[in-house]
């Protein structure tokens, strides 16, 4: 049986691109699992659910390896198990030549040591990669907030608004609920305000 597994990293994202290609090797649409999560670990509700699906003799195809996750060891170990434990094959279709266990099953033991050496290498060179973006996305964030750009929600600054509710609170004509409420603040951002306020008069 063909089965699929995709996955794409944040919701907005779109896994359609992966999934044409599985439909065009005839895959049938039950049998594709299409993911939105981070492939930060493997406890992830649709690949568990193609984990229990998948038989010997079953042939799994991937967009690409690190499609199964972001794991260096774990990649490694999913491989293993399918291929190995289960006795099912999988193809990845972005480097088919190298990564089609079907051709290394074929070579015998051999087979195996070179499967491993190719796995090692790709899974290292993937981690290595997602490192570097990491890196460039935190010295980007640098960049940027050097420059004057802010990050998260804008700050509540305290105006002419702020100032005429927090006299109608202290006065006793509004409760601290109600001028919340009127200024938009929640009760965190209120008091930090009022204690920027009252240091700052």
């Amino acid at each position: 049986m063909k089965i699929a597994y995709v996955r794409v990293s944040a919701k907005d994202q779109n896994p359609e691109r992966q999934i044409i290609k599985f439909r065009e090797l005839g895959v049938e649409e039950r049998y594709i699992f299409v993911e939105k999560l981070s492939g930060k670990d493997f406890i992830r509700p649709k690949y568990q659910a193609m984990r229990l699906l998948i038989r010997e003799g079953d042939l799994l195809y991937l967009d690409a390896l690190d499609r199964l996750g972001r794991d260096y060891d774990g990649i490694i170990a999913e491989w293993k198990y399918i291929t190995r434990e289960v006795n099912a094959d999988i193809v990845c279709l972005d480097n088919e030549v190298l990564f089609d266990s079907r051709k290394f099953k074929s070579m015998g033991s051999f087979g195996k040591v070179m499967e491993d050496q190719f796995l090692s290498l790709l899974a290292y060179v993937a981690e290595q990669e997602r490192m570097k973006n990491h890196q460039r996305q935190a010295e980007g964030i640098e960049v940027a907030r050097a420059a004057g750009v802010t990050f998260g929600r804008p700050k509540k600054e305290i105006n002419d608004d702020f100032v005429y509710v927090y006299k109608e609170w202290k006065s006793g004509h509004l409760t601290a609920t109600a001028a919340m409420e009127k200024i938009g603040m929640k009760r965190t951002t209120f008091y930090r305000r009022v204690k920027e306020y009252e240091d700052g008069t």
